[in-house]
């Protein structure tokens, strides 16, 4: 479990192909050293392995399952990736829960400045737009943010400049693809709504849900 807060943006420093699939080498301010193999690590939002550690570099496998349901069959070496640790027993959460199980790819609509800040619109894959709600998270290629308006299927987020200055974010433009991970808590209330006896979404709102 993660909370899409980014530790570090790495830098891929190779790609080596294995049975279909990519061993990424990432080279990273992390300190390693509290880092084990077996540990997972989540790139760009993608929940990985780590397979070997050593110095300033992990490696990881992405399978070719992985590569087919995210970007990282786009990563290049030399190219910036957001990284975050697990959560550990005791950590704040000062994101939103994140599982590192991306539901999709989205398109980048727009990006734009609007005073220090920037302004992205996202399209999702049609099956993930009932998930995302307007003051809902979201997670974005391993950053969590806040969905600020919808426009159809379409959702989009402010980045602060915080944001744009640990991440690549603000190097966002029209047509990127990006890794989305929806809400977790919007996936247990619509099968809540579809299996439970008598649960509705009036009877979410009596016990306190914001359905």
């Amino acid at each position: 479990m993660f909370t899409g807060l980014v530790e570090d943006a790495g830098v891929v420093t190779s790609i080596t192909p294995r049975d279909g699939g990519r061993v990424l080498a990432v080279r990273t301010r992390i300190p390693l050293a509290e880092v084990r193999v077996g540990d997972s690590i989540a790139v760009d939002g993608v929940c990985l392995t780590a397979e070997t550690v050593g110095g300033d570099v992990f490696t990881a496998i992405a399978g070719r399952e992985t590569l087919a349901v995210t970007t990282l069959d786009d990563v290049r070496v030399g190219r910036t990736v957001h990284l975050e640790r697990a959560l550990a027993v005791g950590d704040r959460l000062g994101g939103h829960l994140v599982q590192g199980h991306v539901d999709g790819v989205g398109r980048v609509r727009s990006a734009a400045r609007a005073g220090e800040s920037w302004i992205v619109w996202v399209t999702p894959p049609p099956d993930l737009a009932r998930y995302i709600a307007v003051k809902g998270s979201i997670c974005i290629d391993g950053v969590s943010l806040t969905v600020n308006e919808l426009d159809g299927d379409d959702f989009r987020v402010n980045l602060i400049p915080h944001t744009t200055a640990v991440t690549r974010l603000g190097d966002l433009r029209a047509g990127d693809r990006v890794n989305l991970e929806t809400d977790v808590l919007a996936k247990y209330v619509e099968r809540l709504l579809g299996r439970g006896p008598g649960l509705d979404a009036d009877t979410l709102r009596r016990w306190g849900y914001p359905v």
